[in-house]
């Protein structure tokens, strides 16, 4: 038996304003829980050459460890629209952290790297709905003018736990086997999963539209599709040659399969059938948020994943060393975040949302400008002061995209965000691995193999800083939408 959230009406109106204990235990549930997914995401990459040696496994193989949790999420975020309309809150919540503590268990276990991608695969299916599930919650149940706020604490997920990943994987590593990266993850995942199953209430109604079997393949093949061949990019370059193939098939692919997939949405979205509702684009504000958004996303994943190969193959620290000096900046981000929530609800995103691009555009510029003599404090410096403009950009698209969206259409544009992240990580990885590789080889000065791929990573940085650019321009379209309460819905 569930328990559905009530919200009465009171003679004052800042009573409407606060969040019940148990809205606040909800959110408070979902945010840990995503943390836990989003750690998760990241945790791998210190671990791949551990893998490497203890499984006998090529690099490129050990890659799909980390390629194969990204396609599972670009594949099952843009049906978590349709499944958050369907499902309630509690089930729909269960079934994603039982997932993702299945495959936590499954990965502790596994003796061989075809069980251990399974398990990926799984914990990827977990966490592909937690995402859009969270967003789409705080988008429900608290009030406009508290959603800047409540979009801040969010913004400690999306920011820190990709840092801590890294350095939390190169702590537990320089210790104790690989699994117990998993078995140090597991304990958490499976109390959050009881919490939730005891403490958790429903949020927002129900539908009983029936699910359009078409429309998922069509979804695997157009997201996984451009996913992976961007994907194929970096391995690719990586491994010194870029199969045309490889990498033009998948991504004709995900073009065909994506453009199906979207006509046949606008057809059944009509009649509310579609698996994904496009009608938030119909928003002005939704769309520039969504697109800043991604822009902003490409240049960040570009970046995250650019600098522990310049820090490791070009100044030559240890994979302990490179997680500890990007730590400050994500932990600056997460605590900054609910600062700048409360920021946004009082004078909107323009005033964050702008100056904060402006910030990582000169970070950017000035990483740019780094070679193979250049100080690691230097670098952290300018990581930090990149982190600080990012910090007002993610809680500012998500609160005034997500805002200027029907009700109705919420969990939608949610599902929208998440799937949006996907693509633009991965675009913004393959882009940077890509100019790297190009900026090398063109490299003809002296200093050797250190010279010429430091003069690669200045070419990425300043690429990622155009990326910057246009986000700016988009970004002048984003406005803060509604001052209304909280929807009074339940099930």
């Amino acid at each position: 038996m569930t328990e559905t959230v009530d919200r009465t009406t009171t003679a004052d109106p800042r009573a409407s304003e606060r969040l019940s204990p148990r809205d606040v235990t909800v959110i408070g549930v979902l945010l840990v829980s995503a943390f836990v997914v989003v750690l998760n995401e990241t945790i791998m990459s210190v671990a791949i050459p551990v893998l490497i040696d203890d499984l006998r496994i090529t690099a490129s193989t050990a890659q799909w460890l980390s390629t194969g949790f990204i396609l599972t999420m670009a594949v099952v975020i843009p049906v978590s629209g349709f499944l958050i309309q369907r499902l309630t809150t509690r089930s729909l919540f269960a079934a994603a952290m039982g997932l993702f503590s299945a495959g936590t268990l499954i990965a502790a276990l596994a003796p061989t790297f075809g069980v251990l991608l399974a398990a990926r695969v799984v914990q990827g299916v977990g966490a592909a709905v937690l995402i859009p599930l969270l967003m789409t919650t705080v988008m429900t149940i608290v009030p406009a003018s508290r959603r800047g706020t409540m979009m801040g604490n969010i913004s400690i997920v999306i920011s820190v736990a990709p840092a801590v990943g890294p350095t939390v994987s190169g702590l537990i590593l320089s210790a104790l086997p690989w699994p117990f990266i998993f078995w140090c993850v597991l304990p958490i995942a499976v109390a959050a999963l009881v919490i939730g199953l005891r403490l958790m209430t429903n949020v927002g109604e129900t539908t009983g539209v029936p699910i359009d079997w078409i429309s998922i393949p069509l979804s695997a093949l157009g997201f996984g599709g451009l996913v992976y061949g961007l994907n194929a990019v970096g391995e690719g370059v990586t491994e010194g040659a870029v199969s045309p193939v490889a990498v033009g098939v998948p991504v004709a692919v995900g073009a065909i399969g994506l453009t199906l997939f979207l006509l046949r949405q606008r057809v059944l979205q009509r009649e509310d059938r579609a698996l994904l509702d496009l009608r938030p684009f119909t928003s002005r504000v939704f769309s520039a948020s969504v697109i800043a958004g991604s822009l902003a996303f490409l240049g960040l994943l570009g970046s995250a994943f650019l600098l522990p190969i310049y820090l490791q193959q070009v100044l030559g620290l240890e994979p302990l060393q490179t997680g500890l000096l990007v730590l400050p900046g994500g932990l600056l981000m997460g605590l900054l975040g609910p600062i700048v929530g409360r920021l946004y609800d009082r004078f909107g995103p323009k005033p964050l949302l702008l100056p904060g691009l402006a910030v990582a555009l000169v970070a950017l510029l000035l990483l740019a400008t780094v070679d193979e003599n250049t100080e690691a404090w230097t670098v952290l410096l300018r990581h930090v002061l990149l982190s600080l403009g990012l910090a007002t950009v993610l809680p500012s698209v998500f609160t005034a995209g997500l805002s200027a969206v029907p009700p109705k259409q919420t969990s939608y544009g949610s599902a929208i965000f998440a799937t949006s992240q996907q693509v633009g990580g991965a675009a913004g990885t393959a882009l940077v691995i890509t100019l790297l590789a190009v900026g090398s080889a063109a490299y003809t000065g002296d200093g050797g193999a250190g010279a010429a791929e430091a003069a690669g990573t200045r070419l990425a940085f300043l690429v990622s800083a155009g990326v910057f650019v246009l986000a700016l321009g988009v970004a002048t379209m984003v406005k803060k939408v509604g001052d209304g309460p909280a929807h009074p819905v339940g099930h």
